[in-house]
């Protein structure tokens, strides 16, 4: 089936094919959040984006001996609820921000930085921190020099219609001006964005909004 980016709870992944990777999301949980697995298509290996829950379910969709990393976008506990048992049953090394970190359980074995790249096989993803609906959120960018639109997975940071939930004032402020410099103003409209629930969307789709989201404050 072509990917489409919909995704429910107990149905099947999708399998979105690029150049290089391949996306494989599947939706787990009764908050229904999406599960990424990119995946270099030369090697294999994998990295693994929230671990949220149903780690059964995780495991069986992955390669437990491909798995090079797993990634917590952010200190929800809806976001890691299957952290503990995935990485027990595959060893991987477990990574956060500095400023999350201290409320993953488990405990994150690296910090990941803004800026950093992280290596699976032949591919990289780009840390990109995103602040002001946890204390730092990141984000994964993948690009390439080819003609392939980038993606990016934004965890609760930015969704179809707006930002992720913040408590307001300079929490707002911080994760919209975070959205818009280290996102919008850096990628084209044509970045495809993989959110921590629900579709995808393109920030072409997304861009004509912003100024009406800093008006509405959420």
């Amino acid at each position: 089936m072509s990917y489409t980016g919909h995704v429910f709870p107990g149905g099947p992944i999708a399998v979105l094919e690029m150049d290089h990777i391949l996306v494989l999301k599947l939706a787990v949980g009764a908050l229904d959040n999406n599960v990424y697995l990119l995946q270099d298509r030369d090697t294999s290996e994998q990295v693994l984006v929230d671990a949220a829950a149903e780690p059964d379910r995780i495991l069986s969709e992955m390669k437990p001996d491909s798995l090079v990393g797993l990634v917590t976008t952010h200190a929800h506990p809806d976001h890691f609820g299957a952290l503990a048992a995935v990485a027990a049953a595959t060893g991987v090394e477990t990574m956060a921000s500095a400023a999350d970190a201290p409320s993953i359980e488990p405990q994150p074995h690296r910090i990941v930085r803004h800026g950093e790249l992280l290596h699976f096989g032949s591919s990289c993803v780009e840390v990109i921190e995103l602040r002001g609906h946890t204390a730092a959120g990141v984000a994964l960018l993948y690009q390439t020099d080819s003609d392939e639109p980038p993606l990016i997975c934004t965890g609760d940071s930015l969704f179809p219609g707006g930002v992720g939930k913040t408590s307001g004032g300079s929490d707002f402020d911080q994760l919209i001006n975070d959205v818009d410099q280290r996102i919008f103003q850096r990628l084209p409209d044509e970045t495809r964005v993989l959110p921590g629930h629900g579709d995808d969307t393109r920030l072409g789709t997304e861009r004509p909004n912003l100024g009406a989201w800093r008006k509405r404050r959420w």
